[in-house]
């Protein structure tokens, strides 16, 4: 009897549930993805309100510092690319691992995940540091701003540890089904940047007064914070992190692994902004104002699409999980859900900007010019956010299969392949509006080509799982 007691206690210690049980793999896939996403979308939402921070106070110290640190958002933008990319590709492996329930592949993946983001940390920092002056010389800074712009970068590159790895932390958290804690984090580094920001540029109370160098110094500051709250959650509660050295082929395994997924991902972020600077060349041939308005209806653009962004940092592990897991009707549901939601959600916003886009133009610019080129874009492009949050959930799903490389090749297609030439015959034909016209049939035809080959690639995929059980 005494035998038997022990043996159900070593049987009850052997199925206790590690720290990284599948959290999606039950339940009601609505609610479970609705749950998540709700946290992510005030998480994305603190990561505008961070770079808006900065923009406002530096704003206050001149235009010339305000023009410096606009140079530096390309070296910043093509860093945050890399940090997202590393952060979608070890999403999806360590989702899959958790779905698969091999505790000790998500511990090896997430901590060669980290290893991997800190070499490039110091390879981007030592390069970064010894190319400031010709790299920004060949953007056109010149002179004061040129000065300006050294005293800000010496002191960002060898922060940018704080910026790569939290964020990959934090994408690892997210495998594990938790939305809520990497939101807080993101959040928690927005409230840090608010209060040191005028601290340490205006040199209030007993803070000496830095300018550029202080917004430098809250930026790392407020992002080394999330590195220690990131590291915590990682190693402390979810277990997630093991100092074991692993063998090089073990290590080399597990970033192949992640950069398969995440090299397409960093390519696909960075395809949309160079994209953006041809057309934003193309608009400035119809004068400043036009700039001014096309700028200010892009940030809109992105704002109204938050709740999509959010959804698709959402579907990567939800999907990942239930691959490991060999649930894929989970997936399918998933997939179907999300795209109707799309639909839906871009229909809404569209509605929104027809009856709205007068009245909230003017709130930014009163200039005619300024106020009609944001009235038309957003009359003219929000009726295909539709397609387009298909698009964008397409991607998602595809990297949380696996699969990256249609997700990087619809994200060309779009941009580099259908809206820069539709906009210059656009531009040729029919003026201003012509560029617009183009990001919709874009949008429509990106988003159509990217529902029907999701549809096949989950077609075979169920075919192929299904070959798997039955072996």
């Amino acid at each position: 009897m005494k035998n038997e007691q022990n043996q159900d206690a070593a049987s009850h210690k052997l199925s206790k549930p590690s720290p990284n049980t599948p959290k999606l793999i039950n339940g009601p896939v609505g609610k479970t993805i609705t749950n998540l996403t709700i946290p992510m979308i005030f998480g994305i939402m603190s990561i505008i309100a961070f770079n808006m921070l900065d923009t406002f106070f530096v704003g206050q110290l001149g235009t010339v510092e305000l023009a410096a640190l606009s140079f530096t958002f390309p070296v910043v933008f093509v860093i945050g690319s890399i940090a997202l990319g590393l952060g979608v590709g070890a999403s999806s492996v360590i989702a899959r691992a958790i779905g698969e329930g091999d505790h000790h592949k998500v511990q090896r993946i997430t901590t060669d995940a980290l290893t991997l983001s800190l070499v490039i940390v110091i390879s981007f920092a030592a390069i970064g540091l010894a190319t400031i002056d010709p790299l920004f010389r060949l953007l056109g800074a010149n002179g004061e701003i040129l000065h300006l712009i050294k005293r800000y970068m010496v002191i960002w590159y060898p922060g940018v540890a704080f910026v790569i790895i939290p964020m990959v932390g934090n994408s690892a958290i997210r495998a594990t089904g938790d939305t809520k804690t990497p939101s807080m984090i993101m959040v928690a580094s927005v409230v840090v940047n608010f209060i040191l920001d005028p601290l340490l540029i205006f040199g209030i109370g007993p803070f000496p007064r830095w300018g550029i160098e202080g917004a430098a110094i809250a930026t790392v500051f407020a992002r080394a914070v999330t590195l220690v709250i990131s590291f915590r959650i990682l190693y402390f509660r979810d277990k997630m992190i093991t100092f074991k050295l692993p063998s090089f082929k073990e290590g080399f395994k597990s970033w192949k692994k992640i950069l398969y997924v995440g090299l397409p991902a960093a390519g696909t972020n960075l395809i949309i902004p160079v994209s953006i600077g041809v057309i934003t060349r193309l608009v400035a041939s119809y004068g400043p104002e036009a700039v001014a308005g096309f700028g200010v209806a892009s940030r809109l653009e992105a704002f109204a699409l938050t709740v999509i962004m959010a959804l698709c940092s959402v579907i990567v592990p939800f999907v990942g999980q239930n691959l490991g897991a060999k649930k894929f009707d989970r997936v399918v549901l998933a997939v179907k859900l999300s795209q109707r939601f799309a639909l839906g959600w871009g229909a809404f916003i569209a509605t929104v900007f027809m009856f709205t886009a007068p009245l909230i133009a003017p709130v930014f610019n009163p200039h005619p010019m300024v106020t009609e080129t944001i009235v038309h874009y957003l009359w003219i492009v929000s009726f295909t956010y539709t397609l387009q949050g298909v698009l964008m959930l397409t991607g998602a799903t595809f990297n949380g299969l696996n699969k990256p490389m249609p997700s990087a090749t619809l994200s060309a297609l779009r941009m580099a392949g259908l809206y820069i030439p539709f906009a210059y015959v656009g531009s040729h034909f029919f003026g201003l509006n012509g560029i617009f016209w183009a990001a919709s049939a874009a949008n429509m035809i990106a988003g159509i080509a990217a529902f029907s080959w999701l549809k096949n690639t989950l077609h075979k995929t169920d075919r192929e799982l299904a070959e798997t059980l039955v072996v």
